[in-house]
C-alpha cells in the first residue's frame, strides 16, 4: 500500500521557546560552533521548510536549541487509497464483446 510522508519544521517554534525571535539572536550561536551562513540563509532556514540540510547544520541547531532532530522535524505519515484502473470495478464481460456468429443459408 502507497504512503505518504510529511514532515514540519519546527525551528521557528524551538527558537521561540528559548527566547530567541530574530535571526540576528542564531547568528552568532551558528558562528561559534562553526557554521557560516549568510544571514539570507539563516532566515529563510527560519523562516521556510528546507529542502535539504547538511547534517553539520541539523546538529548544530539541535546543539544550539538544546533539542533532538525529531524534536526539529515533526514526520508523520499515512496510507494512500489505492487507485483503481478504469473499468476495473466490474469483471469485463467477454461473450458481450464477441461479434455473433454470421450463419450463411442457401438461397432459394
Amino acid at each position: 500500500m502507497p504512503r505518504q510522508i510529511s514532515y514540519r519544521w519546527r525551528l521557528r517554534e524551538l527558537m521561540a521557546a528559548r527566547g530567541m525571535f530574530t535571526v540576528a539572536e542564531l547568528m552568532p550561536h551558528l558562528t561559534e560552533r562553526g557554521i557560516t551562513l549568510s544571514s539570507s540563509q539563516v532566515h529563510r532556514l527560519v523562516s521556510g521548510t528546507p529542502e535539504r540540510l547538511s547534517l553539520p547544520v541539523l546538529a548544530t541547531l539541535c546543539d544550539i536549541l538544546d533539542c533532538t532532530p525529531t524534536d526539529l522535524i515533526a514526520t508523520s505519515a499515512q496510507n494512500l487509497p489505492v487507485r483503481r484502473a478504469a473499468g476495473e470495478e466490474a469483471p469485463i464481460n467477454l461473450a458481450a464483446r464477441r461479434p455473433t456468429r454470421v450463419r450463411l443459408t442457401p438461397e432459394g
